[in-house]
């Protein structure tokens, strides 16, 4: 009688032991979230790096495990895709809009898998699976073009775009927009590099726009972006960093930057996942009333105070609806016969 008595402790302990210790287990693990990078990389101190940024600033603060997958070329979309779905992630993020497709079809093939994709958005045919996150990055634009302006003692400034797109066009024709409402006396001159990642092609842009005249020069374009702000260095010239505050590159030289705060809108979703929350099937879109946009901390070193201030009655005129920054060729149109003299 002993004997089984014994065997029946011993037996329940042993369950015992095994559930606290699956049960830890399992929340010592947390959610996974990963995310693939664009062919800029995980250190193109620009948009990549900001999203990784926000991914590590969730492992921190909401005991998630982050992690990357890093891609040289868009055939490396599909396979990145694939290895961190079989590592067993909660949320999968594409980076850019050039990673769309790639993101669509593994929603489609894989539809208990929740994924996210930053700059793209499949409107009402966004699966259920899927977030899409979107930032008005006209808005930050339309600042650091004011700035530019205000700024420039030559009367012309430089805008460097990547790839032609609608991401682009938002920096590109609010930054406009920004320099036009300052000064419509100051010319602009704009070059695409084709390319997010061609350092080398963006320096030799800028260094032409700067003997062309321009004393300062904006860019959107990702790692191109860091031969822009070299460029700047080399000349004695200023210019506009993007995305992530990017001063630390040329502090003498970067006077301001039009962040987009894209680890910031990622860590929301994160965060609202880790709540129960996932907002698949949406499209949320982040800009100056979310404060996941608008001009670097550092902006102060170069930028006068008086030229601050006025950029911070422009941005309550844009979050109040006073002023609408345009964020392609036909708003811009629209916005010069609506604010233009």
């Amino acid at each position: 009688m002993a004997k089984k008595v014994l065997s029946l402790v011993l037996i329940a302990t042993l369950v015992l032991t095994l559930a606290v210790g699956c049960s830890g287990g399992k929340e010592e693990a947390g959610l996974k979230v990963a995310m693939v990078t664009d062919v800029g990389g995980v250190n193109d101190q620009s948009f990549n790096q900001s999203a990784w940024e926000g991914l590590q600033k969730a492992e921190k603060e909401l005991g998630i495990k982050a992690s990357y997958a890093q891609s040289n070329q868009e055939g490396d979309y599909e396979p990145n895709l694939e290895k961190l779905l079989d590592a067993g992630n909660d949320l999968i993020w594409g980076i850019g809009y050039k990673m769309g497709d790639a993101i669509f079809e593994a929603a489609k093939n894989n539809p208990d898998q929740k994924y996210g994709i930053v700059d793209f958005t499949y409107g009402e045919d966004t699966p259920d699976n899927v977030v899409c996150v979107l930032f008005k990055a006209e808005q930050p634009s339309f600042l650091v073009g004011y700035i530019a302006a205000k700024m420039t003692e030559t009367g012309k400034v430089g805008f460097v775009g990547g790839i032609e797109g609608a991401v682009i066009d938002a920096f590109d024709y609010g930054f406009h927009a920004g320099v036009k409402y300052a000064n419509s006396d100051v010319e602009v001159l704009r070059q695409y590099a084709d390319s997010f990642n061609d350092s080398a092609k963006g320096k030799t842009i800028a260094k032409n726009m700067f003997r062309d005249g321009a004393d300062i020069v904006f860019h959107a374009a990702g790692g191109v972006g860091d031969g822009v702000i070299e460029a700047a260095k080399e000349e004695g010239k200023y210019a506009i960093g993007v995305d992530r505050d990017q001063n630390d590159m040329a502090p003498d030289n970067v006077i301001s930057s039009a962040m987009k705060r894209v680890g910031n809108g990622m860590y929301n979703i994160v965060e609202e996942l880790k709540n129960g929350n996932f907002p698949g099937g949406q499209t949320i879109v982040y800009g100056l009333a979310d404060g996941a946009v608008g001009i670097a901390p550092t902006s102060d070193k170069h930028v006068p105070q008086e030229i601050l201030d006025e950029v911070k009655e422009l941005e309550q005129k844009i979050i109040d609806g006073e002023i609408e920054v345009p964020y392609n060729e036909a708003t811009y149109n629209e916005f010069i016969d609506n604010y233009i003299e």
